[in-house]
């Protein structure tokens, strides 16, 4: 999931992906979010990419 979101994909799109509603999508970014202790996409993003993700 947090590849996904590394990529830019929205929540609709990683739904899509993973063939799941866009309401566990939400949940799952919203618990990466909270795991990775930052506020918001724009820094998970630079956490994953920092990681080799989203590439």
């Amino acid at each position: 999931m947090l590849d996904l979101v590394a990529a830019g994909r929205s929540n609709a799109q990683i739904a899509a992906a993973l063939y799941v509603s866009p309401k566990t999508v939400r949940n799952n970014v919203s618990n990466v979010l909270a795991k990775l202790q930052v506020t918001d996409r724009a820094q998970a993003i630079v956490r994953a990419r920092e990681a080799g993700l989203g590439r």
